[in-house]
């Protein structure tokens, strides 16, 4: 079994067996016509429910035949350009390469004597995110496996810097009167991080939107004046810089000036929206993001990295001690004294892959105007997508985007129950991911169900999304016309 071991003495065979890997992902990448196969549930799981993972196959090659039939035949791929669902980006060539390397070397990030160079290139990375972000030299971050732990970690710094007591029952009531102000259309994880912080359920107070999905600034003022009134703390508010179901960007220099009014903690979660970083011509889309105190990017959403990954930013590195903890067998007290670099020091983790690797082949390949054009690409194309879906009387669109997302609504001419045409909406995206002809995303709007368009694959056209608009309203006649015979 040492025969499988990677070392010196079977880098070969590892060339081999890799290669071999590979060359059945390309195979299946450059012979793919579209996004699904459409197998279901039922049909899928017998095939892997039959394989018994104490019987291995003693061959590579055999494993691989097995892998697709129970996964590489049906896979969702993400760069087909008639997926359109969830933020799900194709990935760049250099970011795969890079993924290659990290997982052969297994560094762990944790600390300087398990990385070394690894600690140094994620450290230029976050310097180099905070530039692009406005913080000053005092800033700092740390990789993170998504989104959501970023917004975990952020609001934690938020809630160490707001509480005013400290230690026993008095953390305890701190603790209940702290509040998180965010939009009522901000991302289930702030939410879900109060919770696994401790604080009350209804410590996040939510905020309406306009017309436009953005925040009220008149309605946070508002609400951020009752919870002074109330004796309660602000402890932070969270902007969002791209909007899960909209792309919608939050008034952030509004939001601000509001943050320092009231000393609440800012933090903007980027995650989406972080590709305006690198943007050769939307950048001021998010102009104000340098006032915050902590910001998420989710470089595999917007910088088409591999998932996952992620990072947490901060304006005042001092902050991140809030996460830190010592352990004698791995990062003892002295290593600061010491000036030995840890990334574990400011992370919720503790062994954590080598992810900056991705972005940075990316940088070093492609530049990061490279990145910047294509994310400029999908938010062009969203822009045309909105112009065909506002003329088409097919279609009610709920707002003009801000980056590459089109929520939108089949309404029929002649059905007017608006349960029928949720309905309706509801068995077209069914239909048309059980056919794998395309992929949709779907949500909710004022309690009626909507389709969303996620535009992250530069290779989607126009004509690719007229064709699935097409395909979306065939489906959903289909089902108002047997809808219909059922009734008579």
């Amino acid at each position: 079994m040492r025969s499988h071991l990677l070392n010196d003495t079977t880098a070969e065979r590892y060339r081999r067996s890799v290669t071999e890997g590979i060359e059945r992902v390309a195979a299946k990448l450059a012979t793919t016509d579209r996004p699904f196969t459409g197998v279901t549930v039922d049909a899928l799981s017998p095939r892997i429910e039959q394989i018994d993972l104490d019987k291995p196959l003693h061959d590579t090659t055999a494993v691989l035949d097995e892998l697709e039939d129970v996964y590489l035949r049906d896979a969702i791929y993400f760069h087909h350009p008639r997926y359109l669902a969830h933020l799900n980006c194709p990935v760049v060539i250099p970011a795969v390469l890079g993924e290659a390397v990290l997982s052969a070397v297994n560094s762990s990030l944790d600390t300087w004597d398990q990385s070394a160079g690894g600690t140094l290139i994620e450290r230029k990375l976050v310097d180099w995110t905070n530039e692009r972000i406005g913080f000053g030299p005092a800033a700092d971050g740390v990789f993170t496996s998504g989104g959501s732990q970023s917004n975990l970690q952020a609001l934690l710094l938020a809630r160490e810097e707001a509480k005013p007591g400290q230690g026993g029952s008095e953390a305890s009531a701190s603790h209940a009167k702290l509040r998180i102000f965010a939009s009522e259309v901000s991302h289930f994880s702030v939410k879900k991080s109060a919770k696994l912080l401790g604080l009350s359920q209804d410590s996040v107070v939510s905020i309406p939107v306009g017309n436009d999905k953005r925040m009220q600034t008149v309605a946070l003022a508002r609400e951020l004046e009752r919870c002074k009134r109330d004796g309660l703390v602000p402890m932070a508010v969270v902007a969002t810089a791209g909007t899960t179901d909209f792309g919608s960007i939050d008034p952030l220099p509004e939001i601000a000036e509001l943050c320092e009014q009231f000393g609440a903690w800012m933090h903007v979660d980027a995650a989406y929206g972080c590709g305006l970083l690198a943007s050769l011509k939307n950048r001021h889309r998010i102009d104000g993001i340098e006032r915050a105190d902590s910001v998420t990017v989710d470089y595999h959403k917007s910088f088409f990295q591999p998932v996952s990954s992620s990072a947490l930013l901060v304006r005042d590195a001092a902050t991140l001690g809030h996460a830190t903890y010592h352990a004698e067998y791995l990062n003892p007290r002295r290593m600061v004294q010491e000036r030995i670099p840890n990334q574990v020091d400011k992370s919720l983790q503790t062994t954590r892959r080598f992810d900056a690797l991705k972005l940075w082949m990316t940088l070093r390949v492609m530049g990061a105007d490279g990145i910047g054009q294509l994310f400029d690409e999908v938010c062009d194309l969203a822009g045309q997508g909105w112009k065909l879906l506002a003329a088409d009387p097919r279609y009610d669109v709920v707002v003009e985007p801000s980056l590459s997302t089109l929520v939108f609504r089949y309404i029929p001419a002649a059905v007017t129950d608006p349960a029928e045409i949720d309905r309706a909406n509801l068995y077209a995206r069914k239909a048309l991911f059980a056919s794998g002809d395309a992929v949709v995303a779907g949500t909710k709007v004022g309690g009626r169900h909507f389709l969303k368009f996620t535009l992250l694959n530069p290779e989607t056209t126009t004509d690719d999304i007229s064709a699935v608009l097409d395909l979306i309203a065939g489906h959903a006649e289909q089902y108002l016309g047997e809808s219909l015979d059922r009734a008579s």
